[in-house]
């Protein structure tokens, strides 16, 4: 029988929820400590039988592994210090809070030799693989479309720091969706964007609209609103987080030369040969495949242990994945300021 892995999740609010839920069901987790500074907190999370404690330091020693399930302004310092005591750190999304930050949290983990990787759990669905696989038959791809439009309820922000600068739908939100576009399309090189906040009047960002050209020459655009009602988001399409209605719709499309897809649901149009896909010829359906439905954050969690114990893993967020994807929302950020393209800095 494989020896479960000793694993502590940092963080117990909505994400670290799911993530100490994963745990507890996994038969490859050993849970041996739930790490929150918040004695409120602690005290629910006693009271459902866990092992609370206050800080990293009074985690067991027997621990080898973490999941930094933190508000994001935390992750560079509780990922360096779960580094620091040689623990296999998975960082949920985004990685850390600017480009520095997380450039000096790869740096530290390569330093150490110590796996570090970013939790951007939704490459772990059996439907992103397949819509990788079937990019191929749309030709050169030439365009992406994105929408995330879900409007959170007036009590998530009674969190203060969900009202401050980095708290807001491009960090917390646009996070997944670059990743995602990038690994389906390879790197972003220069962005434009235009945000408001005129919905809610906080600090942070309530809607953006973004431009965004690929390396590769495709060209994409993003909606993007934690303030507008819409069935348009990932969440809403595929059930995944429990905390959000199913609405349907793809809220993702790719466009090629020969054909395009709509994802998740990886429902292709292309021509009956490859010869009739200009606008002289109607376009075929093609059925959508029929795939095992999985939580991502569970997927993940037994990638995360297979590789904290050396396999190799080819779909997993680095660390450098995380980093990357921080590169582009820096650009939209900056770009949001200064009203003109940006690149995307190596």
């Amino acid at each position: 029988m494989m020896r479960r892995l000793p694993l502590c999740v940092v963080g117990g609010g909505s994400i670290g929820q799911r993530h100490i839920n994963c745990a507890q069901a996994s038969s490859t987790v050993d849970l041996t400590a739930v790490v929150d500074s918040n004695s409120d907190r602690r005290a629910e999370l006693a009271a459902r039988g866990l092992k609370v404690v206050a800080s990293l330091d009074d985690v067991p020693s027997s621990t080898r592994a973490a999941i930094v399930a933190t508000p994001t302004q935390n992750h560079a310092a509780t990922a360096t210090a779960c580094l620091d005591r040689g623990l296999a750190t998975l960082v949920e999304k985004p990685v850390t809070e600017t480009v520095q930050e997380a450039k000096a949290l790869c740096r530290r983990a390569d330093d150490l030799g110590v796996p570090l990787f970013t939790g951007y759990h939704r490459r772990c669905h059996p439907f992103v693989a397949e819509a990788r696989a079937r990019l191929i038959v749309l030709g050169e791809l030439v365009a992406v479309q994105g929408i995330w439009c879900l409007r959170k309820h007036d009590s998530y922000f009674d969190e203060p720091w969900r009202k401050v600068t980095g708290a807001g739908p491009i960090l917390t939100n646009l996070s997944h969706e670059i990743d995602l576009m990038q690994y389906f399309a390879g790197p972003i090189t220069e962005v434009t964007a235009i945000c408001s906040h005129a919905a809610r009047g906080l600090a942070v960002e309530d809607t953006a609209a973004l431009s965004f050209r690929f390396a590769n020459g495709a060209l994409g655009n993003f909606m993007l609103s934690d303030s507008g009602a819409s069935p348009w988001a990932f969440e809403a399409a595929t059930g995944e987080n429990p905390a959000i209605a199913v609405r349907g719709g793809d809220p993702m499309r790719f466009v090629g030369t020969e054909g395009a897809m709509g994802f998740p649901s990886l429902t292709i149009w292309g021509g009956a040969d490859e010869t009739q896909t200009d606008w002289r010829f109607p376009l075929v359906q093609m059925a959508a495949p029929n795939l095992p439905r999985v939580d991502g954050i569970a997927a993940q969690l037994e990638r995360f242990v297979a590789a904290a114990g050396g396999a190799a893993d080819d779909v997993l967020a680095t660390g450098q994945d995380g980093l990357e994807t921080m590169k582009v929302l820096d650009a939209v950020q900056r770009a949001a300021v200064s009203g003109r393209t940006e690149q995307v800095t190596l």
